[in-house]
């Protein structure tokens, strides 16, 4: 997504975060084997992973969920006023027709770059409706 964001011209004006709903992994660094498939593709993996909090709900206007626990999830966890933030991230995608990004952990490094292909697609629309938005105000 930053990436895609740089591209655009839009990287100055979105702030990409990541969190999981679990705080089991909190404080690791990326997962080897989807750094390996980030490097193949020339993106970068950064980050130490954090749990979502209820801050995050507040603070941005979008929540993005990979798979339906974690929306259920995200959805418990906001209040009335903000679970209208909370969306699947499938819902984005254009070129794959999938509900859920499947969670590539106990798979091989094909299920890591299937995964990163759901994301290219789903950011790419994501960005295009940035773009959009921004050009309507």
């Amino acid at each position: 997504m930053r990436r895609l964001l740089q591209q655009a011209g839009l990287a100055d004006a979105v702030i990409c975060d990541s969190a999981g709903v679990i705080g089991y992994h909190a404080g690791d660094l990326p997962d080897a084997r989807m750094c390996a498939a980030g490097h193949r593709r020339g993106l970068p993996m950064t980050g130490i992973a954090r749990q979502v909090t209820r801050a995050d709900l507040d603070k941005f206007d979008l929540i993005l969920a990979m798979d339906n626990d974690n929306y259920a999830a995200l959805n418990k966890l906001a209040n009335n006023r903000n679970r209208h933030k909370v969306r699947k991230f499938c819902e984005y995608c254009v070129a794959h027709s999938i509900n859920e990004v499947p969670d590539p952990y106990y798979g091989d490094a094909t299920h890591f770059e299937r995964v990163l292909d759901l994301l290219e697609d789903g950011c790419a629309q994501l960005v295009e409706q940035i773009k959009t938005s921004r050009e309507m105000l």
